[in-house]
């Protein structure tokens, strides 16, 4: 730390707000942060890369604010952003939103206006923004440094409570952050955020109330998402499954986790293929681990038969909160299969449909890829044939960041090693966050291949960041779904029988600008133009772009779903 002697005492030192901070998030064990410093944070910006923190530059404060998010997400711990104030907070509400939402440990630090003013002084402040109503507002905890003798505790409540999951705020007024901090004697403690809570064990009662129901169930079916995963419960689940004849099915996030197992369904819901809704709708029981039974998990009200449903998580408000739960166990997942595992001991389910030579043979012979008659023009894939494709010639080790938009109807066909390797970036339901979201993911797993799957809508929202991408040597490939189209907004036009020409735009050739910016690029038309990318793809050597022109008139199977619950809504 840099500090100066102060005359009047030589237990007293004098530091630059800024350096304290900096050197206080470095003992947090912070070595990157991403932003895209303002003249409010170039000092404090310059000052951690100087530091040793590697500053990673984007091209807009959403994207920035999402590679903090992406990094969390990737590795766990703490995703860094670094902003300026006013326009520049504004700018990053979107992702600021989104992160918050998403649930991964963001801290997002901003700069902010002096802290005192004087009447009649040189005006007006283009930048004033009341940053902290707005944040605070948007669900996002704030934290302001109002003065060098805050400064610490302030950045210490931050940190704990992005730690503690979601998005917080750190809000530094440029007067604050240039003006000396006085440290008596020893420089004081480092920023110390609460540890997690151990698991939480499921009450006997609760447990005994699943397993009575479990014990009536000829044809139960698991159900897992990205809570059950998290727990690492999925060793336990598989086990109790096996126990009680059960089929193993997942939502979207906890996508792959039971890969590879014979009893396995892939997703349910939106998401599913024709092999797991015809398993589902023969279920008996289900049981949820982790899982939060959202509109797409739901298929709108249609992927689960009325049957009863036991349902697990760790917060007790998430329970019932979108669908009803008939019983209710409020724990960790993984504490709570061991203990239904204890509860049901071998033998416990003899009838076990679900678990014959017949059921097997049929998921074995499954082909996603025959789901579906292939719709491919003279100049355009379809983009379930491009799913399947791609699964093949791309590395099997790999990463895969999803924008929104209809063209996520390719999830079911491209597979991860796990639900840690898949990432939804639709949050706040939008679509322009995922490119920043796969930089963070990128950076977090450079050993990885991580690719990012983007239509054209979200795609030229964020298209500067092609420039990050190769100015910070991260390696990226991105795969373009473009249907030349508002694809989502296409066929909800159409539905309604509207016109739809204000959604459908011009057929732009975006391979050239990305081969500009430093992108080995490639347009596909057809599946051959993709197969003659096998070696590329299969080992990509730095960054790669694929411009995939698809047939606009496939619309993804949950936008039907979507159209008839609006229709029923009214």
């Amino acid at each position: 730390m840099n500090v100066v002697t102060d005359r009047a005492s030589d237990a007293q030192r004098r530091a630059p707000t800024y350096q304290v901070l900096v050197d206080d998030i470095k003992a947090l064990g912070v070595e990157q942060v991403f932003g895209l410093m303002s003249d409010d944070t170039a000092v404090f910006a310059t000052a951690l890369d100087s530091s040793g923190i590697r500053f990673y530059g984007a091209r807009h404060e959403n994207n920035a604010i999402a590679m903090a998010e992406g990094f969390s997400y990737a590795t766990g711990g703490l995703g860094v952003a670094v902003i300026g104030r006013g326009p520049a907070t504004a700018n990053g509400l979107h992702a600021s939103t989104y992160a918050s939402r998403a649930g991964s440990r963001v801290l997002i630090i901003s700069g902010d206006a002096a802290t005192s003013g004087q009447a009649n002084g040189i005006g007006p402040d283009y930048k004033s923004f009341s940053a902290q109503s707005v944040l605070t507002a948007a669900g996002i905890h704030s934290f302001t440094a109002t003065s060098p003798a805050t400064a610490r505790g302030a950045l210490a409540d931050a940190a704990a409570a992005a730690l503690q999951g979601g998005a917080a705020a750190l809000l530094l007024p440029v007067n604050v952050q240039l003006a000396d901090m006085v440290l008596n004697g020893d420089a004081g403690a480092s920023p110390s955020p609460k540890r997690d809570r151990p698991p939480q064990a499921p009450q006997p009662q609760a447990i005994e109330a699943a397993a009575a129901l479990l014990r009536q169930s000829r044809k139960p079916v698991i159900l897992a998402g990205l809570g059950a995963h998290r727990a690492g419960a999925k060793a336990e689940l598989e086990q109790l499954a096996d126990r009680i004849g059960a089929l193993l099915v997942t939502s979207a996030r906890g996508k792959d986790m039971f890969r590879g197992h014979p009893a396995n369904l892939g997703i349910v819901g939106s998401f599913s293929h024709s092999a797991a809704r015809r398993m589902i709708d023969q279920a008996d029981c289900v049981l949820v681990f982790g899982a939060g039974l959202n509109l797409l998990t739901m298929s709108f009200g249609h992927s689960l038969p009325k049957v009863p449903l036991i349902q697990v998580d760790s917060d007790r408000g998430h329970i019932g909160r979108w669908h009803p739960a008939d019983v209710a166990v409020v724990g960790d997942a993984r504490l709570a299969a061991q203990a239904l595992l204890e509860a049901l001991p071998p033998g416990s389910n003899v009838d076990r449909p679900f678990r014959s030579d017949e059921t097997f043979r049929f998921l074995s012979e499954f082909d996603i890829a025959r789901d579906f008659e292939p719709a491919s023009t003279a100049r355009t894939v379809d983009p379930r044939g491009l799913g399947v494709a791609l699964e093949k010639l791309l590395p099997a080790n790999r990463n895969l960041v999803y924008d929104a938009g209809n063209f996520l109807g390719i999830v079911p066909y491209l597979s991860v090693p796990g639900p840690g390797h898949f990432k939804l970036t639709s949050d706040f339901a939008s679509i322009g966050l995922g490119f920043g979201t796969a930089l963070g993911v990128a950076k977090a797993r450079p050993d990885e291949t991580t690719v990012l799957v983007i239509g054209d809508g979200g795609f030229l929202m964020t298209m500067g960041e092609l420039e990050t991408v190769v100015r910070e040597d991260l390696p990226l490939v991105v795969v373009l779904m473009n249907d030349c189209a508002y694809g989502a907004e296409l066929h909800f036009l159409k539905m309604r029988d509207l016109p739809v020409a204000k959604s459908v735009f011009p057929d732009v050739d975006y391979a050239p600008i990305a081969e500009a910016f430093g992108f080995q690029a490639a347009t596909i038309r057809s599946l051959d133009d993709l197969q003659k990318l096998g070696p590329l793809l299969a080992k990509p050597d730095g960054p790669l772009f694929l411009d995939c022109k698809l047939n606009a008139a496939i619309a993804a199977p949950f936008m039907s779903e979507i159209h008839e619950f609006e229709t029923r809504k009214h």
